[in-house]
Parts: structure tokens; sequence; C-alpha cells
């Protein structure tokens, strides 16, 4: 399976913005959904993939605001444009998406972000010298929402003066 990340709008079949049980429907279209104790919607395939959605707060509450995606072990593939996200090296990755959009570092882990489209790349740790160590040789997750998902209370007012949709 090829899944493809459409920042800020969605991932694979996920809309951001979608009601509950149209996330539900659009999460069986990728695998069986998996109960969970907090009621999360979430995907867990064979081949490693994991899909899940965030709902927000606020005027969003109920609406999905965030998918992650979790690395695949083996098959499926997930993309940003022409970059294999989970295929390629953490490293390689980020420049691969610098092509298209300006990705930072993360202050507190060893991700990195796309702010404008949000785009959030995350792992463990780097280990960027031995790709034996995939968890800290690539990266383990990816998170689509909207510009504006990890804006400080400041940001967020500011965002909302300008006339801007909060991204929770």
């Amino acid at each position: 399976m090829e899944f493809l990340l459409d920042p800020p709008y969605g991932a694979g079949p996920l809309r951001l913005g979608m009601a509950a049980d149209e996330a539900r429907a659009a999460l069986e279209i990728v695998g069986p959904l998996r109960p969970s104790a907090d009621g999360t919607l979430a995907v867990h395939l064979d081949s490693g993939l994991g899909v899940s959605v965030g709902f927000g707060a606020g005027p969003t509450l109920g609406r999905v605001n965030a998918i992650e995606v979790w690395r695949p072990h083996e098959r499926d593939v997930v993309r940003f444009r022409d970059v294999d996200v989970f295929g390629l090296p953490a490293l390689e990755v980020v420049a691969g998406i610098r092509r298209h959009v300006e990705v930072v570092a993360n202050e507190d882990d060893d991700g990195f972000t796309a702010r404008d489209l949000y785009l959030a790349l995350w792992r463990p740790f780097a280990e960027d010298d031995d790709p034996a160590e995939t968890e800290g040789y690539f990266f383990q997750s990816v998170l689509v929402a909207r510009p504006g998902y990890d804006d400080t209370p400041a940001e967020a007012a500011a965002r909302l003066a300008a006339g801007q949709e909060p991204g929770y």
C-alpha cells in the first residue's frame, strides 16, 4: 500500500476537519479498526503501518485535528510528495522535504517539523551513522495537522486576531 501525506489537508483517505464517524469510515478503508481503552480511532496493519486520528478542542471539538502514521516494517510506503518518509534515512527525508517547504529541527527531541504545512517527523533518538539502529536512523512516526497545531497561547491568539483558524 502507498499512503500519501497531504498536509495541511490530511493523509491517505483521512481529512483534517472530518467528524468522528467520517474518520472511522476512512480508517476502515486502510484496514480493520482495533479497539482501544481510550477510544482512539486507530488501525495497525501486519506490515507495522499504524494510523491514528486525534480530535480537537474548542472550535474543532469532535473533528479530526491530527493524523499520526507509524513506520511500517515492510511493504507499505508513506510519501510526502516525492519523499519516502520511512524508507529513507531521516536526514535524507529532511533534505527531500526541504525541497518543498521549510523544515526545522525540534528543540525538545530529535524530530523535525514543517510548521507552515504542519508535518512533524519523530524518532526517539538520532543515530545517523548506524543504519542497523533503525529507531534512530529512520523516522518512526509522522504527524499531519493544521498549521498552528502546536501554537503557544500567544501564537494562537495572534492567529485568531489575524482571522485564521486555530490549529487545535
